[in-house]
Formats: structure tokens, sequence, C-alpha cells
């Protein structure tokens, strides 16, 4: 296959690529179509790496409403209503929903997911469904599993003993949820045990960390120190972080140190944040959002996911990972020109890091030929307009195409 005429990554050169056998094998300004090889003229169009869903709830989405609607809409009456839900969970209802979910997101250009799976369910109903799919998606969207304690380790049912299963049965990722846990010493202590399950089974650790309001939840000092410490480190995300948005300036001064030194990554989820933080105040009202930016100039690693979509948390979404960037610009308020045209690296280069698949990843030669195609010629138009995924590509073959909208206006 012969892509012509693209704009790679904001490039305003443009360029041809080439794939054979499913590898990028040139990339150049000049390439001529070999004899029998497919062509693709991208149109002067901007060329991106797949888009990444760094963060999801795949067993839950497509199931807001059911068996009540989140009225208050906050984070409580969410895990609430999911322990309704889950009560008549099957492998069958999971797998159905998730299949819809899969093929949205793969027509919204994404290849690479990250889903966090229910361990807190005695029969690891979400665990089981979501690895059976993990292979059968095997060949066109990549899923990684987070076995997450949605209810808490230690404040659970044999919460231990569940997520330790959930990583026997061969998830990718150990979970925590500390700010969920009853006390400070559980939380501490349900760190202390997902990060030694990560590293007796050489797994990758991410941690629905301080999703709260309460400026005095501090799981974050605790997991940037046990990812320090464990020498994890970039193999460790932090997930939400909203507490820090609440924190006070002085205690951020001397966080910062710790986090830069242990290098782990964050995911802020920008729809849902904002939609569920800040239910308890009146008027300031908070943004719900962790410091964006200012996690990025301490040289952390900072991604976007979408978290939800339609489901007791988040009544919306449709898996579309330029509505996630864009909400997180304007929250975040990294507006200036040159913040919004890097804004893709958020569901890119940036979420790749923290799924740590950078040497599979990427417009490179020598790499898995996966990318797309956006009708548009660079990312900055291409988000103002929520532009078109034309062709989403994996290894060479075509796995999405969109036809372009056709808009037309008499007078």
């Amino acid at each position: 296959m012969l892509i012509t005429n693209a704009y790679i990554e904001n490039s305003t050169e443009l360029t041809n690529i080439r794939i054979e056998n499913g590898f990028f094998t040139e990339i150049a300004a000049n390439l001529t179509p070999l004899a029998g090889e497919e062509v693709i003229d991208a149109g002067s169009k901007l060329v991106l790496p797949p888009f990444i869903e760094p963060h999801i709830h795949l067993d839950s989405c497509l199931t807001a409403g059911e068996p009540k609607w989140n009225e208050s809409g906050t984070l409580f009456e969410g895990i609430e209503t999911w322990a309704l839900r889950k009560q008549s969970l099957t492998v069958e209802d999971i797998k159905e929903r998730v299949n819809r979910v899969i093929r949205m997101q793969a027509a919204n250009g994404i290849q690479f997911v990250r889903t966090h799976a229910d361990t807190t369910d005695p029969n690891l109903t979400t665990v089981k469904a979501l690895l059976e799919l993990r292979e059968d998606f095997k060949d066109t969207v990549e899923i990684q599993v987070v076995a997450f304690p949605q209810d808490g380790i230690f404040s659970s049912p044999n919460g231990k003993e569940l997520l330790e299963e959930a990583v026997k049965m061969g998830v990718d990722v150990v979970g925590a949820i500390p700010h969920y846990e009853f006390t400070r010493e559980y939380a501490v202590e349900s760190l202390r045990f997902a990060v030694d399950l990560a590293v007796k089974y050489d797994k990758l650790v991410d941690v629905h960390c301080d999703e709260i309001d309460d400026e005095q939840s501090r799981g974050l000092e605790v997991l940037a120190a046990l990812a320090l410490e464990t020498g994890l480190k970039n193999k460790v995300t932090a997930s939400h972080t909203t507490a820090m948005g609440s924190y006070n300036n002085a205690y951020v001064l001397k966080l910062m140190r710790l986090l830069k030194l242990s290098d782990i990554n964050f995911v802020a989820n920008p729809l849902v944040n904002i939609h569920l933080q800040g239910r308890a105040d009146t008027y300031p009202k908070r943004r719900g959002l962790t410091r964006v930016e200012e996690l990025m100039d301490n040289h952390n690693n900072v991604a976007f996911g979408h978290d939800d979509v339609f489901d007791p948390w988040y009544p919306l979404g449709d898996g579309n990972m330029m509505e996630v960037v864009h909400m997180g610009l304007h929250v975040a308020q990294m507006m200036g020109y040159q913040q919004i045209m890097d804004s893709y690296k958020f569901i890119t280069h940036n979420a790749a890091r923290t799924l740590h698949i950078e040497d599979r990843y990427g417009i490179e030669v020598g790499k898995p030929a996966n990318l797309i195609i956006l009708n548009e010629t660079n990312w900055y138009n291409a988000l103002n307009k929520r532009s078109e995924v034309l062709y989403s590509i994996n290894r060479g073959n075509i796995i999405a195409s969109t036809q372009p909208k056709v808009k037309e206006v008499f007078f």
C-alpha cells in the first residue's frame, strides 16, 4: 500500500508513506507506486498515529438508565447505580454491548484501548468478558484490561483475593481506588497491596486516584512514592487525580518534586471530571480537573481519556476522542494556538507512553503500519471542525472509513 499526499502530524510538507507486510517501510516525499500496489491519495489531509483511549470502563458502557438514572450526577450515585446493574451482569451481556462500543471507537480512529474491569463482583464476570474480548479484537483493536476494585480492596468483601485472582487470570494492569476505601489507613494499604501485586506478577499499575474534591485526599503522594521506591516509575499511572485541583499551592510545590522523581503518568478525563466534580460546591464551583498544564511543565506525562460512554457516571458520549480533547483544552485553559496544535498528543503519543506501547507506536519506518487520515490539513482545523476520520488503517488493512459530510446552505 502507498499513501500519497499526506501531512504527517501537522507537517507543512507533503509526504508519501509505503506499507509492506503490515509495517512502514518507506516515508519520503517522492515515492512512486510499485506494480500492483494499492494507492490511497490522502488528498493533502492530516495523517496521525491512531487515537488511543487510555481510560474507559467498557463493562458499564451503554447502561445509562439501567436500572435507574443517576439524577444527582455524582460519582457516588454512579457507583451505587452500577452496584444495582452489575447484579444482572453476564458475560454475554457485556460482550454484546462492548462489541458495539469497540466499533464506535474504531469508526472514530481508536485502535488502542485501556479498559477497567470491576473485580468486586465475586464471579469476576467483567474480567472474564473483557479478557475474551481482548482476544476477539486482537487483530484490529488492541485492548489492555485493568483489574479495577470498584468498591475498594480493603473495604469490600474478599477484595484482596478477588483482585489477585483477576491478575492470575491474565489482566495487563493492576488497579486501586484509595479515595473510596473506608479510611486513610485502608487507602495506603490498598496502594501498597496493588503495587506489590504488580511487582509480583510483572504488571503495569493504573490507579483511580483521588477522584474527589476533598483536598485532604492524598493517595497520589503514596502512589508516587511507591512507584519510586519499587522502581516501577513510568509503569504506573495515576488516573483522575481531581483532588489535585483543590490542593493548596504550598503542598503542590512540595509534591511536584516527588512526581517528577517518580516519572509516573497521569490520565485526566475532562468530560466526566467536569460533569461529576464540584457537585458539593455552591459557588465558586470547581472545574474538577487535575493540574494538566502544571504537570506537563513538571515533565510528567499527561493523557486524556473518555472514562465513560452512556453509563451511570456519564449519560452521553460516542467514543469520539476529539470531544475529550476539545473539553480538556477548555477546562485546563490551554487555548493558545500552539497548545491546540499539539493537543492531539494527549490521545496519541502521551497515551502510548501511558499504555507502555511506544516501541510499536508511531509513524516510523520499521513500526507496525497503524495510522488514521483526517479530513483536514492540520490538527487545529480538524479539532475545531470535529473532522471525520476518513480512514483508519491497522497493520496495512483498512478497518474503518467515513464519507465526508455534505452540508448545503440555500441563501
